[in-house]
């Protein structure tokens, strides 16, 4: 423990070191679940509809064959995106109670499908949904109205639950872009040699002052109830992974794709 870890609370300085993150690796969604929320779309043609009943094999000599600019032009074939499967589903009424601290929630109230999202912000696979998948669907979705998305903290190691605190002592407004920060610049804090130090220096670029900073991840109050929310997510819906996804109350785990994910929400619409 270097000595400006020290004024940090002991739940959080225990594990702080580098190997902390070797754990958060296999904590994470494992890359078996990741491959299949990315497989590849299944190429659909509706040429056997216009080749059924067709006895020629080989066109005949003198028949037009297409040139290089048709050829290029061409439409290509419409892609099936295939659904991961629920892994379960909860009491959605649940899921929406009140917990140990304010819902993180974008998108309007009543839309049609709620997502509801158990990550760790020291996570690569979570970090990857964030920095590949989020914005495209709160574009497409989330600023229409069709879906509401909900973050709750799930921090698989004392980095992680600092990561959150700072997140959630931000200024009013600044949650989720405090998260997006933090995720593109994961490799830099999350590994650090001193994540004290190289998380200062990300809260620095949000606003904080070295007092503020000081005082957020000195609030105990704050860090239970980070970890109140993280079992409430193990004990009451099983999360065990990150990240976890609830649509409309239907458990996945693991990574999603831009076109995996709008598959699964126009599913849902």
């Amino acid at each position: 423990m270097s000595a400006s870890e020290k004024s940090l609370p002991k739940r959080l300085l225990s594990g702080v070191a580098v190997a902390a993150i070797a754990l958060v690796l296999a904590a994470c969604s494992d890359e078996k679940k990741e491959a299949a929320s990315k497989a590849p779309a299944e190429a659909t043609t509706s040429a056997d509809a216009t080749t059924t009943g067709s006895t020629a094999a080989t066109p005949a000599a003198s028949e037009a064959k297409p040139t290089a600019t048709e050829v290029a032009q061409a439409s290509p074939p419409a892609a099936k995106v295939e659904l991961p499967q629920p892994e379960g589903t909860v009491d959605v009424a649940k899921l929406m109670e009140p917990g140990a601290l304010p819902e993180m929630a974008l998108g309007e109230a009543n839309a049609p499908v709620t997502i509801v999202e158990y990550m760790s912000m020291t996570c690569p696979h979570c970090a990857n949904f964030h920095n590949e998948t989020f914005d495209a669907i709160k574009a497409k979705y989330i600023d229409s109205g069709k879906v509401r998305f909900i973050v709750r903290e799930f921090p698989f190691d004392p980095r992680a639950a600092a990561a959150f605190m700072l997140a959630r002592c931000a200024p009013e407004g600044q949650y989720f872009p405090m998260i997006s920060m933090l995720f593109k610049q994961q490799e830099q804090w999350a590994a650090a040699q001193n994540g004290r130090d190289a998380l200062l220096q990300m809260s620095k670029l949000a606003g904080f002052t070295q007092e503020s900073f000081e005082a957020c991840l000195t609030n105990q109050k704050l860090l239970d109830d980070v970890n109140a929310v993280m079992q409430r997510g193990a004990k009451d819906f099983g999360v065990k992974s990150t990240p976890t996804f609830f649509v409309n109350g239907e458990h996945y785990s693991g990574d999603m794709s831009v076109d995996v994910m709008s598959a699964l929400i126009d599913s849902k619409l």
